[in-house]
């Protein structure tokens, strides 16, 4: 019997069985990234196993609770969107800078200050909202989709471009079967099986792996069973003015980024962001960063390579990715179960990232259908956005002369097209463009509908 209350599809509390299954789904397709941030620190500052394993444990457990923070919120912490948290890859560069030249406890030292900075800031940079309108939104949330193949294109090849193997045929295959398997179950299956065709694939795709001799289960059994990454594992955290000026530049692209994030989310869920849905975002984002500091992790925000699964899948509920947020502070406090999602096939998430990442790209081609192009000057605001946002991507050694803290904002292929699309539209439009216009719902398709239903 359906409750006569009318409830929202993002604040829909499924079955426990939907919510386990749709949350492993989220973790799965964000794996990959969010392990990266703490491997490539630990590397870069010689970091022994047994320090980088404290890092991927504690990345994980922080990960989770700034999942939770940031879906289900409390007072004015969390857009309470279908938000999944990890750490950012903005903050790498000055992460390592500052590690080699202070030291591994002054950069946890400048994300505590950082987040603390964050959420005090955080109600002056929601008020940069009227400069989002569809134009503006559309092209950021095309250049995010476009901007996250080159993740799909080395997951595809095999996960590591210098290895003698990247690119061979059995990648290829295990790619094109995962991409074939998603498609089948995508179109063929209704309701629940339909929603999880993501995570049949990745199944099914491994699966192909292991006959092909392409998976390696040795680290599951290294891994510990249970362990507890304490807060401060590696000292005393230890405060610079310099390190905090720097990390603070890094939260600010942060916060750029959130905001495309969040607005992609409310456009995809259908339920649109406003100022306030911004500031608890990054009042989320700075109490996550904090507590990143604390437990031994780093600046969060939210993961763009979610967005895709969302839309594909219509499962909007934000309870989903709450889930995800439990089974990542399990897999925190459990190392046997990251170790052994870890098996996964690079080309197999490859295979998955296609579809996905595919999709947050149609989400901002959705968006920008809402915009009107004749007799205005729109398309060349699209135009030269999306063409500056996707240069740090196609070409990455374009900037490679740039030093010091701008080196953070002309990497970012996403900061790159917001701030260009924001200058341009208040340049091109009038001011009465500057107005977002009220956002509408995102079109469903017959069969989107019934999924969901």
């Amino acid at each position: 019997m359906k409750n006569s209350v009318s409830v929202h599809p993002v604040d829909e509390v499924l079955p426990v069985r939907q919510l386990a299954s749709f949350g492993l789904q989220h973790v799965l397709v964000m794996y990959a990234g969010a392990v990266a941030v703490p491997l490539i620190l630990g590397s870069a500052l010689g970091l022994t196993t047994e320090q980088m394993i404290t890092l991927i444990n504690a990345n994980w457990l922080t990960s989770g609770v700034a999942t939770l923070i940031q879906t289900l919120g409390f007072w004015r912490f969390g857009a309470r969107l279908p938000l999944i948290q990890g750490c950012s890859f903005i903050a790498i560069a000055p992460m390592i800078m500052i590690g080699q030249q202070y030291g591994l406890t002054t950069v946890f030292g400048a994300v505590i200050t950082a987040g603390a900075l964050t959420i005090v800031i955080a109600p002056l940079f929601s008020r940069l909202l009227k400069f989002f309108p569809p134009v503006v939104i559309g092209s950021l949330i095309s250049v995010i989709g476009i901007s996250l193949m080159p993740a799909a294109a080395i997951w595809l090849g095999g996960g590591n471009p210098d290895a003698a193997d990247f690119g061979a045929p059995g990648n290829l295959l295990l790619c094109l079967a995962t991409i074939a398997i998603i498609l089948f179950i995508h179109a063929k299956s209704l309701g629940f099986v339909g929603n999880l065709s993501v995570l049949i694939g990745l199944l099914f795709g491994t699966a192909l792996a292991m006959a092909m001799g392409y998976t390696d289960f040795t680290r599951v059994g290294e891994a510990a069973w249970f362990e507890l990454s304490p807060p401060f594992a590696f000292g005393m955290p230890e405060f610079a003015l310099a390190p905090t000026l720097v990390m603070m530049m890094a939260m600010l692209v942060i916060m750029a980024e959130t905001t495309g994030n969040v607005l992609a989310i409310g456009k995809i869920t259908g339920k649109p962001a406003n100022q306030t849905t911004l500031g608890d975002a990054f009042r989320a984002d700075g109490l996550s960063t904090m507590l990143g500091g604390v437990f031994n992790s780093f600046p969060y925000n939210a993961f763009t390579q979610n967005t895709g699964l969302i839309a594909m899948s219509n499962v909007r509920s934000r309870y989903v990715v709450a889930a995800a947020g439990v089974i990542m502070i399990l897999m925190g406090l459990f190392p046997k179960l990251g170790a052994l999602i870890a098996t996964i096939p690079r080309p197999v998430l490859g295979g998955c990232a296609i579809v996905m990442f595919g999709m947050t790209t149609v989400a901002g081609i959705q968006e920008l259908s809402r915009v009107k192009f004749e007799g205005t000057r729109n398309g060349l605001i699209v135009a030269v956005s999306i063409s500056v946002g996707v240069l740090p991507m196609s070409f990455p050694a374009l900037f490679q002369r740039v030093e010091g803290p701008l080196k953070l904002f002309v990497e970012s292929g996403i900061f790159l097209a917001a701030i260009t699309a924001i200058l341009l539209n208040i340049l091109l439009n009038s001011k009465e463009t500057l107005a977002p216009a009220t956002p509408a719902s995102p079109t469903l398709t017959s069969e989107q509908g019934d999924r969901h239903e």
